[in-house]
């Protein structure tokens, strides 16, 4: 029997897309009322997700499969994509005809996340992924006609499209080897190179389209540029939300590998490459928006350590650390969004002084900041002790090391955000006035204190990801 109450989150999530359709339709007395009704919406949302967290069922000839995990990131991407509702509804570089537009592509990107969180199946995967990212290419060049938008829009088609095209021809390796695509069939496949080479080769390739959405290196080479060239707004969401459903995927597909596999192995190298090529990187920038993107690079390789665990607690502590980082890095973002009231990029100049004229959004930086590099008590800490601890001893100590060292690294462009905000006094000339209304600070405060709880009390979602790892290893 079809119950649909277990596809709710799906279905909330289209409505709004369709209630969005028809206004985006309609005269222009109808679009300024999105940003009234959207936030409440999306509100809604997170409700919903939170509701469904015990759902299970299969669907559509168990290509569709709503469990733990699943429930897990729907509820990650419906937080997510209710902060960035918020975080847009002021957006200065957009134009008033295109908010309606605008919130119609975000609204059908976090329904393909959802739709991406719940795919079994490869091919349903990749449908998935694709309705997840054509809307992101529409979203990245919009920024009130400016030039660099219109690069970072190029760049973000041009090298998804490359990483999506290699992902489809790995697919067809792994089904012409394994003559398969259901992801529970391919868990009792061996993936040895010598036993089976085409489908190592296949899932290699397949997995790029994935490291593309993460940023993972050497994939990651569209991940500041875009950032930078985009508009603050569109930078959270492309920042973070699209990793969710990267590292669902991902959790998804290194449930059937062992430690000692050579994709297992891959994975370990390009994760040390990936965390510190990001952090040296990131040490020589001055645009806040290219921080943040080496910084989802480095993140990119955190996760890594768990999914080459191979164990349960490893895969639940990447979907933990997942979730936390979108809360981090939104609570730098909110803070970008709201202190650049006129849309330009941020330097860290420009962060000068923050504190005396935005006390409320300089203490949402400086948690953001710390729970990034890791230290106690935020989210980022539990997240990273929770990815070292599942991963020692299994075949990768020297990842983990590598981990820590990066740690080490990341603490001066981390730190370097909050020493601008709270100790440099002189004050760039034409300098930005941020967003002191009662709107900015109460949201920016909320978000912090997200990040703040999952660090203190972590328990309780990261028992739910190590449930919804054992859930994939049966």
């Amino acid at each position: 029997m079809f119950r649909v109450h277990a596809l709710i989150p799906e279905l909330f999530q289209f409505t709004v897309i369709l209630v969005l359709f028809i206004q985006s339709l309609g005269s222009r007395e109808w679009k300024p009322l999105v940003e009234k009704w959207l936030p409440v919406a999306a509100g809604l949302g997170v409700a919903v997700a939170l509701a469904s967290m015990g759902v299970r069922g299969e669907f559509f000839y168990a290509a569709y499969k709503v469990d733990a995990l699943s429930q897990f990131f729907k509820l990650a991407v419906a937080g997510g994509f209710l902060i960035t509702v918020l975080n847009a509804t002021r957006q200065p570089t957009l134009e008033d005809d295109k908010r309606t537009d605008y919130f119609l592509f975000l609204a059908l990107s976090a329904w393909g996340l959802m739709l991406l969180a719940s795919s079994v199946e490869l091919i349903t995967i990749y449908l998935a992924l694709e309705v997840s990212s054509y809307s992101l290419y529409a979203l990245i060049p919009l920024r009130a006609k400016d030039r660099q938008a219109a690069e970072a829009g190029v760049k973000y088609i041009l090298f998804g499209a490359a990483a999506t095209a290699l992902a489809l021809y790995g697919l067809s390796y792994v089904l012409a080897a394994h003559q398969t695509t259901y992801l529970a069939e391919l868990m009792h496949k061996s993936w040895a190179f010598a036993d089976a080479p085409m489908a190592v080769v296949g899932l290699s390739l397949f997995l790029l389209g994935f490291f593309f959405k993460l940023a993972l290196f050497p994939f990651h080479f569209w991940a500041p540029d875009v950032y930078q060239g985009t508009s603050n707004e569109t930078a959270a969401y492309a920042a973070t939300l699209p990793k969710l459903g990267a590292a669902v995927v991902l959790i998804r597909l290194c449930a059937f590998l062992k430690p000692e596999l050579e994709i297992t192995m891959i994975l370990a190298v390009l994760g040390a490459a990936s965390m510190t090529f990001a952090n040296l990187a990131a040490l020589a920038q001055k645009d806040v928006k290219r921080i943040l993107g080496y910084s989802s690079v480095s993140h990119a390789g955190y996760i890594m350590v768990g999914l080459v665990a191979c164990n349960a607690k490893g895969l639940g502590a990447a979907a933990f650390y997942s979730m936390a980082y979108v809360f981090m890095n939104l609570a730098c973002f909110w803070v970008v969004c709201r202190t650049s009231t006129d849309g330009r990029n941020l330097t860290l100049d420009d962060l000068n002084g923050l504190h005396r004229r935005a006390p409320a959004l300089a203490f949402v930086l400086a948690v953001g900041a710390f729970a990034l590099v890791g230290l106690p008590p935020m989210a980022g800490f539990m997240g990273k002790l929770f990815l070292l601890t599942a991963a020692w001893n299994q075949g990768y100590n020297w990842l983990i090391i590598v981990a820590a060292v990066n740690t080490a690294i990341s603490i001066y462009y981390y730190l370097s955000l909050v020493r601008h905000a709270y100790t440099a006094e002189e004050v760039v000339e034409n300098p930005v006035v941020p967003d002191t209304s009662h709107f900015s600070w109460f949201w920016g405060c909320a978000i912090a204190a997200v990040v703040l709880l999952m660090g203190v009390v972590p328990s309780t979602l990261f028992r739910a990801g190590i449930a919804a790892g054992e859930s994939l290893l049966k």
